[in-house]
């Protein structure tokens, strides 16, 4: 078999989204497996929609996930753009209009428009009628479009990877536009000649480019090209069954991020979205380059669930070696109010551990961490039940027995038995007040390990400005 060589070719404008984030991974794995070539390509013709921002947001978003690729020896940067190659396309254009595979269109947007509508009114399949194929009478220099002419007999048949064999019929294929008016060319024109350029062997991408499969198979035959390996994958819809749009929550990959997903995360559960392999959820990076084949993707629409994805992202975290959750934390620490000159990343190292269990994202980590490095904290309505005045005594001897002992595990943990055994209460009964004291909140890792990793003199602290306002009766 000759080398796999696949493309990622997002257009650019906007972030990359999780339908496209999953395309890509996708052709990455299938490069990856078969020691191929995984090239990105970006396909910027429309530039009245292209920007050099989104084009960095879609090589950030890659990037994030962890989705290498490879340089075309055609490119001028690590990614083909595709407007470095108008010369090609127009030459090409030029070819196919001096063979009479394709022909000047003079028919005007507005003409065009109202024979969609008259179409659409007969409840007819809105097509180009191909009146100008033979037109004569106007001048090159009359503004006009060119169409391809496509072949109207017989079937165009589309093996699909994933599908299985798709049939067209020829004369549902339209005379396509590949050159604007402006002269720019079209989509369609443009993905064959950097396909067949770039030594495509496969095409995976979403189903819904499958309706441009046929127009684009007529134009590899007009060109005399090798026609590629098809894979259309299904879309991904969200709950309710719809196309995945913003109404079902974040739809771009970096909006993730933000919220304090993992990469390895997002990239596992979307990978299996719409891939199996037997019943097997969770996959190193490894792993998924080593199992993942076209034949294991499914042909029904994958559903995409937030809570599938929280609960993959909490074991995720779980299982991270402190250090490679650390840079990320730190930007989470910084967006709820913990500036990185506060912290000291060799105990934030230490206090990792200590949140591991109960942090489904970075985020709730963050908001779990932040009072370890704050000089003052607040405190919410839910500690206010343990800092009532019944609970000062219980303050002051936790003050008061504390002051003398190391704050170590085992010392502490003698301390309060002692205390509990004093006042004849339960350690929840001791230890709420105090956490509430020198947390602000009324859920944490382990008392003892709130207190070693906060230290004497920040515990202390809290406990008695606590002190002082209760004895004061202030609310």
């Amino acid at each position: 078999m000759s080398e796999i060589r696949v493309r990622f070719a997002p257009s650019p404008t906007g972030f990359l989204h999780i339908g496209g984030a999953r395309t890509a991974i996708f052709n990455w794995l299938y490069a990856r497996h078969h020691q191929g070539k995984f090239y990105l390509r970006i396909e910027d013709t429309d530039q009245s929609r292209s920007t050099d921002e989104a084009i960095e947001a879609i090589l950030d978003g890659m990037r994030w996930l962890g989705l290498d690729w490879d340089r075309w020896e055609g490119s001028k940067g690590d990614a083909l753009r595709q407007t470095e190659r108008f010369d090609l396309y127009r030459q090409k254009i030029s070819d196919l209009l001096e063979q009479e595979k394709a022909y000047r269109c003079y028919c005007t947007a507005d003409e065009l428009a109202e024979r969609r509508k008259v179409a659409m009114k007969a409840k007819q399949v809105p097509r180009y009628d191909g009146r100008c194929r033979d037109r004569t009478g106007l001048a090159p220099d009359h503004p006009y479009a060119i169409r391809f002419k496509a072949s109207k007999e017989g079937k165009i048949v589309v093996r699909d990877q994933v599908k299985g064999e798709v049939v067209f019929d020829s004369s549902t294929v339209d005379d396509l536009i590949i050159a604007r008016s402006d002269g720019s060319p079209t989509y369609n024109l443009c993905v064959v000649v950097d396909d067949v350029a770039m030594g495509i062997t496969h095409v995976i991408r979403g189903d819904d480019h499958l309706n441009n499969t046929p127009r684009q198979i007529q134009l590899y035959e007009a060109f005399g090209y090798p026609i590629p390996h098809f894979a259309h994958v299904p879309m991904i819809l969200g709950s309710d069954k719809a196309r995945l749009s913003k109404r079902h929550g974040a739809t771009a990959v970096q909006q993730y991020r933000d919220e304090g997903y993992l990469p390895e995360a997002m990239l596992n559960y979307l990978v299996r979205l719409g891939w199996s392999h037997k019943d097997q959820e969770i996959f190193t990076l490894e792993e998924l380059v080593e199992k993942f084949a076209l034949e294991d993707v499914g042909t029904s629409p994958a559903i995409f669930n937030p809570e599938k994805l929280l609960w993959l992202n909490a074991h995720y975290i779980k299982n991270a070696a402190p250090p490679h959750l650390v840079e990320s934390l730190l930007k989470q620490l910084n967006d709820v109010g913990v500036a990185k000159k506060r912290i000291n990343t060799e105990t934030l190292n230490r206090i990792i551990p200590a949140l591991q269990e109960r942090s489904r994202t970075l985020i709730e980590m963050a908001e779990s961490a932040a009072y370890f490095f704050l000089d003052e904290i607040e405190y919410d309505e839910k500690t206010q039940k343990f800092l009532k005045p019944e609970n000062l005594e219980i303050l002051k001897t936790v003050r008061k027995t504390l002051d003398d002992i190391p704050f170590e595990h085992d010392p502490l943990l003698e301390a309060l038995k002692g205390i509990c055994e004093t006042m004849g209460l339960k350690l929840a009964q001791v230890a709420q007040p105090i956490r509430a004291a020198i947390t602000g909140k009324v859920v944490s890792p382990g008392i003892f390990d709130v207190l070693m990793l906060l230290g004497k003199e920040k515990a202390f602290k809290r406990i008695d400005f606590q002190i002082e306002r209760l004895s004061k009766g202030e609310p």
